[in-house]
């Protein structure tokens, strides 16, 4: 009876050696994925608009109806 190197692998355990290996790099790739998704979500700062801004700074009541109708007329004419 001849043996081959692949045959007493596959035919021993062997073949769980492989699995292990393939186990290993799908959890990681997995892993991988989800903390790539999870810093790309909370990773980047919100951009506001100016009149987005203007509006807080409305509502905290720094500016008042006066100055908040001028300042969003400007912003109206630039764009």
């Amino acid at each position: 009876m001849q043996h081959y190197f692949w045959n007493d692998w596959y035919l021993s355990w062997g073949w769980f050696l492989w699995l292990g290996i393939m186990l290993l790099v799908f959890s990681s790739m997995g892993n991988w994925r989800y903390t790539y998704a999870a810093h790309r979500k909370y990773g980047q700062p919100v951009q506001k608009d100016a009149i987005d801004i203007l509006n807080e700074r409305y509502a905290r009541g720094q500016i008042t109806r006066e100055q908040f109708k001028q300042i969003k007329s400007e912003l109206a004419e630039l764009g």
